[in-house]
């Protein structure tokens, strides 16, 4: 831990809100006090991952608790948001330190090129000495396009800025063993894989109520992460000095897979299926066992509405998926496809035919 040099940090909205609604200077300040003596000497780099913008915007609109309905959700979004950087901004300023605000959904990290583009904007954020600020575009975000939570989002960060460390603050100071407000109940110090939660009662609710995650959301986060080869530490908002000191506090996950290419894992966690295909079992084989493409002649038949480029799920003759891809051709296009081969196609529909329904890089395999 204590040789990370790039550091993704999340923080939850009830770290920084208060219940009502409206952000906590202090809490925040003293947030900021410590991630500016993580970047001290210029030696480490820090990207925050940062909930608290639906919160923000609760009390300022008159709402008394975050509201159910989408519309609101966006409205409470756009006010909160510019209070959550302006915050940021005012208190990092204290150091010296320069805020970029990076804004994302789903959808703009699960395709190809807007991928790369995101990478860019971090990587030069921090080349330049800027420390990111990302959070979800709640303000635009759909309920097709959203991340879900910013525990996730976190881990995807993680993975695309290629940290070395992930660090999730919360109001718990790390996972436990049943719920930790029972007594008897204890921290668990490591997790070394899948097997050591075996048993253990993750609980889903947080207690200030401001926020979308829970404990399984943060377990979850620390899956995808530790499978992309990023380790990542849980503990609470009041610990992150220890946490980013490498002293014993919270839960640490170990790294349990490598580094794989980052669109795919966006692909994997991050992309909503448009629609489906559905596999002939020589198609199957191929896509699961030889790593190939997807081509024409495999498909038995297609569902749902998608475009060139929209991440589509891969299912086998029995309903079951078994990959997910991005797409080569619209919906409509699909149905005089199905079963030929790109010979024929090209023959009969042109060149622009003559070629793979899901590229096999542009393919990830859904395991369980």
């Amino acid at each position: 831990m204590t040789e990370a040099r790039r550091i993704v940090v999340k923080v939850g909205s009830s770290s920084l809100t208060t219940a009502a609604g409206g952000l906590d200077a202090d809490r925040v300040d003293a947030l900021v006090d410590v991630l500016a003596k993580v970047r001290d000497g210029g030696e480490r780099e820090v990207v925050l991952v940062s909930s608290g913008a639906i919160a923000a915007g609760l009390a300022p609109l008159g709402l008394h608790r975050r509201p159910k309905d989408l519309a609101r959700q966006q409205a409470a979004a756009s006010v909160g948001q510019g209070l959550l950087v302006a915050r940021y901004t005012a208190s990092f300023a204290r150091y010296g330190i320069r805020v970029g605000q990076v804004l994302l959904t789903s959808n703009d990290t699960s395709r190809r090129a807007h991928y790369r583009n995101a990478y860019r904007t971090l990587d030069q954020l921090l080349d330049m000495g800027a420390l990111p600020v990302v959070n979800e575009n709640d303000t635009v975000a759909t309920d097709e396009i959203r991340f879900g939570d910013n525990d996730r989002l976190a881990a995807l960060v993680a993975h695309l800025v290629r940290a070395d460390l992930l660090v999730l603050l919360s109001d718990v100071d790390g996972l436990y063993d049943g719920d930790p407000s029972i007594p008897g109940t204890t921290r668990i110090a490591q997790v070394t894989g899948p097997a050591d939660l075996a048993g253990v009662s993750i609980g889903s609710a947080g207690k200030a109520g401001v926020g979308t995650g829970g404990m399984v959301t943060k377990v979850e986060a620390a899956r995808i992460a530790t499978a992309a080869g990023i380790p990542v530490v849980l503990t609470s908002a009041s610990h992150a000095a220890d946490a980013l000191a490498g002293r014993d506090t919270g839960t640490y996950f170990h790294r349990t897979g490598r580094r794989s290419a980052d669109r795919l894992l966006w692909l994997a966690h991050a992309s909503t299926p448009r629609g489906s295909l559905t596999l002939d079992d020589g198609a199957v084989q191929a896509v699961v066992e030889r790593h190939s493409s997807l081509l024409p002649a495999g498909i038995a038949s297609v569902e749902g509405e998608f475009t060139a480029g929209d991440p589509v799920e891969l299912r086998d003759l029995r309903g079951r998926p078994v990959a997910r891809g991005l797409v080569n051709f619209d919906a409509k296009e699909m149905p005089r496809l199905l079963g030929r081969s790109t010979r024929d196609l090209a023959r009969d529909l042109g060149p622009a035919y003559e070629r793979e329904v899901v590229h096999r890089d542009d393919l990830v395999l859904l395991h369980g």
